[in-house]
């Protein structure tokens, strides 16, 4: 029994110290110990000769299987040490920092040009008075469409038009519908202004996305009046524009005003003479605007023959487009830093 086991220990210290030369990795060396020194392994698997071995030959047996098993785990620790100081050496060379190079410049992180956009028009609004209002992206039918005096066959519900989730559920078509959550959440005179993410179901091109940005402003208080409207539209595009502006308005129809209007602005470019911007035309489309309807003031519990006021929003990309003279709406949502950067 003896001169057997002292056999196969001789082949396996022969075979071991074969596969550790072939070793080039530290990995490789910790996957040979786990194969010869592990629960599993070749040396575990001779202690269960000494089951079979008198009560005289075990502990002479014993000794041989621990010699072996000490000296297998001192040469993997060598070897593991050596190839271990080698991928150190090799690993730092490799990140070696040649200090004579000019640095490398870095750049501050700023602000995406509709963020700052955004910004900028809220900054004017909260001067004027206005509270901020954030309202969810993912809205009810309710809120997006019913409570906004919306008929229940009008083409904005049909699925071409908006992003159902559910049968009553949607991705909200426009930030108009924080106007019922505003009159919910809160007590007459109310001012707010809310900005955010729409989303509708539209073809992609340069003047138009699956996704945009509006800021939609309301005012409710007794004896508000057109004029106010009109005064207040004429203040808020002076000091975005930087300059004395002139509006213009032109009958329109949305469900949740009545009146109701588109805004222009005199191009502030040409001055009216036309340009590439304003199409020639000499004005510059900004936004839908009107007093809140008599429907939408009850379906919020305001009484229309006691309370008044005015709504107005608009796209941002859609001012941004006009401002900077970008000519695709697509820019905005491609990340390309050559595009971000002219914009600081």
């Amino acid at each position: 029994m003896e001169g057997s086991l002292k056999q196969q220990i001789d082949g396996l210290r022969k075979e071991f110290q074969k596969e550790l030369k072939s070793c080039a990795s530290t990995k490789e060396i910790e996957n040979l110990r786990i194969h010869y020194l592990g629960k599993k392994g070749p040396v575990t698997s001779l202690m269960q000769l000494l089951k079979g071995c008198t009560t005289e030959e075990r502990p002479e047996q014993g000794r041989l299987i621990n010699e072996l098993k000490v000296e297998l785990d001192v040469d993997l620790e060598k070897a593991f040490g050596k190839i271990g100081d080698k991928e150190i050496f090799n690993q730092i060379e490799g990140e070696k920092i040649d200090i004579s190079l000019p640095g490398r410049r870095s750049f501050l992180g700023r602000a995406h040009p509709i963020s700052q956009t955004i910004d900028e028009m809220l900054e004017i609004l909260i001067s004027m008075g206005f509270s901020v209002f954030q309202a969810p992206e993912i809205e009810s039918d309710y809120y997006n469409y019913s409570a906004l005096n919306y008929p229940e066959d009008h083409p904005a519900r049909d699925m071409q038009d908006t992003y159902y989730l559910d049968e009553k559920t949607v991705l909200r078509s426009h930030t108009t519908s924080f106007q019922q959550r505003v009159l919910e959440a809160y007590e007459l005179p109310v001012r707010m202004a809310c900005p955010g993410k729409c989303y509708r179901n539209e073809e992609i091109s340069t003047r138009s996305h699956v996704l945009f940005h509006q800021i939609d402003v309301m005012y409710i208080d007794q004896g508000v009046t057109f004029g106010d409207l009109l005064a207040t539209l004429e203040e808020f595009y002076t000091k975005l524009f930087k300059e004395k502006v002139e509006i213009r308005v032109r009958a329109s129809y949305f469900p949740f005003v009545e009146p109701g209007m588109e805004v222009d602005v005199r191009c502030t470019i040409c001055k009216g003479h036309g340009c590439r911007v304003c199409k020639h035309s000499g004005w510059l489309e900004m936004c839908g605007a009107g007093m809140i309807h008599p429907e939408v003031l009850k379906a919020g519990g305001v009484d229309p023959e006691k309370y008044s006021g005015f709504a107005w929003g608009g796209g941002v990309e859609r001012l941004f487009l006009m401002l900077r003279g970008v000519s695709d709406i697509r820019l905005f949502l491609e990340n390309d830093m050559r595009f971000l950067e002219q914009f600081p």
